[in-house]
């Protein structure tokens, strides 16, 4: 014991090796100045965008003050500036988009990371890339020309169904239009479903497979094992897919301006014409643009 301890304390000490340690130092200090100066850009940005916005958008409150945002009046010939008809029509139709899009996004997504057979999976990756990859006038033309005329009658067979029945009377009674909120929300449906999806996607597959088996092994059936082992910990993740599909949603501006009718009202009736912001901007840019010059 004595001569192997006389041996250990004989053995000269070896120098620590610092280079590579303090290469590694810096280089973390680098990559954390990059990130941090990255997410100072985006802070510095948004800034940029509210400051211009507003800047913009101020002459308007300062002659309309709080009607600009509160009254449906919305006559431009006679200096009435009332953006509540264009701020409903927008939620509106985002709200009708949300409420298709997410079930049947999630359902895709699931089915895809844990249904689907492997050969099948690919191909409808494939598939929903490509319906995020459409432009959106090609939907508001194909909502224009194909889809507002061929469910109008269909609108009014609902509402000659639900007559006299409180409530549905109310959201869908009436005489019904092809291009109404409606469409426009079912239309935008068609074009958040892919984002929604790949992004729903990609995050469900961030889920370890040993959660899962572990689930299984513990008894629990499929839907138990996505309900208890996979939501929790996506949870986030599917709450920032629907975020951004609902911001596509908003600011969406050519196909909703082509299947909403462009008539600035206030109604509970979802098959009647009605206007959205990104709408009214796109179809009145132009007599801004003559006003101007």
């Amino acid at each position: 014991m004595t001569s192997t301890l006389t041996a250990r304390e004989s053995e000269p000490e070896r120098p620590l090796e610092t280079h590579g340690m303090a290469g590694d130092v810096w280089a973390d200090r680098i990559f954390r100045g990059l990130t941090l100066v990255a997410g100072l850009a985006v802070l510095a940005i948004l800034a940029l965008i509210a400051y211009s916005t507003t800047k913009e958008a101020w002459p308007a409150f300062r002659k309309e003050g709080l009607s600009f945002v509160t009254s449906d009046d919305w006559a431009p010939a006679q200096g009435k500036f009332g953006a509540l008809a264009f701020i409903y029509g927008t939620l509106l139709t985002s709200f009708i988009a949300i409420v298709i899009a997410v079930p049947v996004s999630l359902g895709i997504a699931l089915y895809t990371t844990e249904v689907a057979p492997r050969g099948l999976r690919r191909p409808i990756i494939y598939v929903v890339d490509l319906l995020a990859a459409i432009p959106s006038v090609v939907y508001g033309l194909w909502g224009f020309a194909v889809f507002a005329p061929w469910i109008m009658p269909k609108y009014q067979s609902i509402a000659d169904a639900v007559a006299g029945i409180p409530i549905l009377n109310t959201l869908f009674g009436g005489f019904a239009q092809g291009r109404s909120f409606m469409t426009a929300g079912i239309v935008l449906s068609f074009m958040i479903t892919p984002i929604i999806t790949s992004l729903t996607r990609e995050t469900l597959a961030t889920v370890a497979q040993d959660d899962k088996n572990a689930a299984l092994a513990m008894g629990a059936t499929r839907w138990e094992m996505i309900r208890v082992a996979v939501f929790p910990r996506v949870r986030g993740g599917v709450v920032a897919a629907v975020m951004l599909g609902l911001g596509r949603a908003m600011g969406e501006t050519i196909a909703v301006a082509l299947v909403i009718g462009s008539v600035p009202q206030i109604t509970l009736h979802l098959f009647s014409s009605g206007d959205a912001m990104a709408a009214v901007i796109a179809n009145q840019f132009d007599r801004r643009l003559d006003h101007k010059s």
